[in-house]
């Protein structure tokens, strides 16, 4: 965070008119889930776990039925949320690069305008972070082989009917989260913003295949698999594999799940699936009990959201790296004073939102060129914000592993439209969500006329064949350079990666790709 700049935010800063009838401005306290299907918290995928505490906000605030990941990743997602503009315009183009460390956040603007701070948990939004193999799998991912790289989707069950705390650190997290507010912030005479950042229900690591084996298990205890209704767990329909899109085809097989599944194993899968969300869920509930027992709650916005979702065997895939709904569709809820209550808002929304609605509940005006727009206008029960009108779209976009090109997800009214790389060499995909829920027919060839206007559309938010190109020849660069540092020791490492089982039948063979792929033609 650059100090100097805060101050000069500080000493400009115009503050606007606050929902709150009294003027005082409201705490805000955000938590984000990793992986949370956001179908979940509204009918009918809400019936299959009991999520309380997300029932509350429910009751008492607003659900979004149509919230989006600007990419549905971790690193890449948080980062859109963090800093309010598109995956392309900060370059967050994988899990390891993402936003510099000194980037100016929406928490820093409230720090700068009188709010006392506090992030914990899950942050994840800036470059450097995570393993050698999976941003390796990122930089090859065009290059013409194929190679398994998560380890299969299993569940595994442990404890027993007293087994709650299973996710320690989210646990931990929480636990200090709680004793924030009740130290720290209940005795504060500023008002206060705490961001809370939850790995749950992100699979486990699979720590029997290794250390870069990635998460592949469904981990719970008998205690949370009693809040799914295991008669509501739905079996997803399958496409044929050779009828899949190539890139689909691509993901499922690097996801390790192009093999046999029994219909057991995959409602096993869903259920404990569902029962990890319903311990993130009690997550929540400890938070909102700390905040009505120190007597914030009513002057708290509380917003609950998440990355992106989880496909959960939907489309023969689980994990996210997909514009399906599974993966793409994220949980959004608020609920604070002087917002409307009981209300499902049917407008299109994307987390890129979520930075100048921060600014407008702190009374904040907006800055700089954020992507997003507040999302107040949509909740307040008071006439004083913009009514400026609100794009009729959305976009995700998507850039690392286990997807061979870059891919670019425009959603509009009934219709989400999906195209590849430079529009050309990959066929896009277009469904009708109105019709097709499962999203099992590509209508692109159907409506024409729709995929043009669409395109074109997106053409108008994101030149994204350029953008293709850049994240092509950066992946060629940080690949390059990444095996140039290694010199002798190349061969070794990159063997030894999740990737080994399949390098090692042919290594002559992929090495002779990647080096067409790097010296080639670009």
């Amino acid at each position: 965070m650059n100090i100097f700049l805060l101050a000069l935010i500080f000493l400009f800063q115009n503050y606007g008119p606050s929902f709150c009838q009294n003027e005082t401005r409201p705490n805000i306290v955000m938590v984000m889930s990793d992986a949370f299907d956001g179908r979940l918290t509204f009918d009918p995928g809400s019936k299959v776990v009991q999520l309380p505490f997300i029932n509350y906000l429910r009751e008492l605030g607003s659900t979004f039925l149509n919230a989006y990941t600007n990419s549905p990743i971790c690193c890449p997602s948080r980062a859109a949320m963090w800093s309010g503009q598109f995956v392309h315009l900060t370059q967050s183009w994988n899990n390891y690069k993402c936003l510099d460390a000194n980037a100016t956040t929406w928490m820093d603007y409230l720090e700068a305008n009188g709010y006392l701070t506090k992030m914990m948990g899950k942050l994840d939004y800036t470059s450097g972070s995570h393993s050698v193999s999976n941003r390796v799998e990122a930089w090859t991912r065009d290059v013409q082989f194929l190679l398994h790289q998560e380890g299969r989707p299993v569940t595994q069950l442990v404890g027993n009917m007293s087994t709650v705390r299973i996710m320690r650190k989210d646990w931990e997290n929480t636990d200090k989260a709680t004793q924030w507010i009740q130290q720290t912030a209940a005795s504060s005479h500023q008002p206060f913003a705490l961001y809370l950042g939850l790995n749950l229900p992100h699979p486990y690591k699979t720590e029997s295949l290794g250390p870069t084996a990635g998460g592949s298990t469904f981990l719970t205890s008998p205690y949370w698999l009693t809040k799914v209704s295991s008669e509501l767990i739905s079996v997803p329909k399958w496409l044929p594999m050779a009828a899949m899109h190539p890139v689909d085809y691509y993901s499922t097989y690097t996801k390790n799940c192009s093999g046999v599944f029994t219909e057991d194993e995959v409602r096993s899968i869903r259920a404990f699936y569902y029962a990890m969300c319903a311990e993130a869920d009690a997550m929540l509930g400890q938070v909102i009990s700390a905040l009505r027992e120190t007597g914030l709650l009513n002057n708290t916005v509380l917003i609950f959201t998440a990355d992106h979702g989880e496909l959960a065997m939907e489309h023969r895939q689980f994990y996210k790296m997909s514009m399906f709904e599974g993966s793409s569709h994220v949980p959004l809820m608020i609920m604070g004073p002087g917002l409307m209550s009981g209300q499902q808002v049917s407008q299109l929304v994307s987390l890129v939102d979520l930075y100048p609605t921060m600014l407008d509940i702190a009374g904040i005006s907006a800055v700089g060129n954020l992507s997003g727009h507040s999302l107040l206008p949509l909740l307040s029960k008071y006439s004083a914000f913009s009514q400026k009108q609100r794009p009729d779209w959305v976009l995700s976009e998507y850039h690392g592993c286990n997807v061979n090109a870059s891919t670019y997800m425009l959603r509009s009214g009934r219709w989400k439209y999906i195209t590849y790389a430079d529009g050309l060499s990959v066929p896009p995909q277009l469904f009708d969500l109105k019709l097709d829920k499962e999203e099992l027919y590509n209508v692109v060839l159907k409506f024409p006329d729709v995929q043009m206007h669409l395109d074109k559309l997106l053409r108008s938010i994101v030149d994204y064949p350029k953008v293709s190109t850049t994240v092509h020849l950066y992946n060629k660069k940080a690949f390059g350079a990444w095996r140039d540092s290694l010199g002798g020791n190349y061969s070794q490492v990159i063997a030894n990666l999740r990737w080994h089982v399949d390098w090692q039948k042919d290594v002559l063979a992929n090495e002779r790709a990647i080096d067409r792929w790097l010296y080639g033609s670009s």
